[in-house]
């Protein structure tokens, strides 16, 4: 095998979470674009139809779409019995789908607290328990979550200590199934991005927070691209990072380093 060979998916059966926009689109593009069958899964309906008829209209060949709230391991199974029904059993498995806001931890309601752990990790647990079944059955698949530099850091100025914690807990989860399934042949990692260039940041484009924290505090000295994690996603999931296993690969443009 080449190495060319080894970083593509050709042959795969991926599954990306929260494929609506965003980092998630980025990756499911990545995959098509790797050789992969691609299926999406999230929540909004009439984002993920909006997706896959973009990607299709780019000359890919249609998506498998299925509508799921990660945050329910009753919906999910359900939408894992669709899937399979219409799609086959999944050998790649990208959890991506996640929350973001801000609060004082003095302000945090409980149902913001419970919202943000319940999507932001259960929901990458959730996913991983039901969708890598089919892959130690089978010996062998990969999974790769989407984490962040916030899971390793407190990133400046602002207040997120319940999506610290999360990205923290989806960190030490990926270490913790892939030190139970490296001997059943599945692999997991995570990519921890730093501040990327999509919808969620867009609002602070110009102010004091976006050039003298984020941007000012990247040594790259700019916000990276979706397509950029999922560049380095795509090699995770593929054979090139067949004897990697429990990282966390952090593409944050050199933030985390100061």
């Amino acid at each position: 095998m080449t190495s060319d060979e080894a970083g593509r998916l050709k042959g795969r059966r991926v599954l990306v979470t929260g494929a609506a926009r965003g980092i998630g689109y980025a990756i499911a593009e990545a995959a098509l674009e790797a050789g992969a069958a691609v299926a999406i899964l999230d929540r909004d309906e009439a984002g993920l139809t909006e997706a896959a008829s973009s990607l299709g209209a780019k000359g890919r060949d249609p998506l498998t779409t299925v509508v799921a709230d990660v945050s329910s391991h009753e919906a999910l199974a359900g939408a894992k019995r669709e899937l399979e029904a219409r799609f086959g059993t999944v050998d790649t498995l990208i959890n991506n789908a996640g929350i973001a806001y801000n609060a004082p931890a003095e302000e945090m309601s409980v149902a913001e607290w419970d919202r943000m752990i319940q999507i932001n990790l259960s929901g990458v647990f959730y996913c991983t328990q039901l969708f890598a079944a089919p892959m130690l059955a089978a010996g062998r698949g990969a999974v790769v979550s989407i984490a962040s530099m916030s899971g390793l850091i407190v990133n400046r100025p602002q207040p997120q200590v319940a999506y610290n914690v999360a990205k923290a807990g989806v960190i030490m989860l990926t270490k913790s199934l892939a030190a139970e399934w490296a001997p059943r042949g599945v692999r997991v990692n995570a990519v921890a991005p730093g501040y990327i260039n999509t919808s969620l940041i867009q609002g602070f484009l110009g102010t004091d927070t976006m050039r003298d924290y984020w941007v000012g505090g990247t040594p790259l000295g700019r916000l990276g691209e979706p397509a950029e994690v999922a560049a380095a996603v795509v090699f995770l999931a593929s054979d090139a990072a067949s004897f990697v296993t429990g990282e966390t690969l952090v593409a944050d443009g050199g933030y985390s380093l100061w």
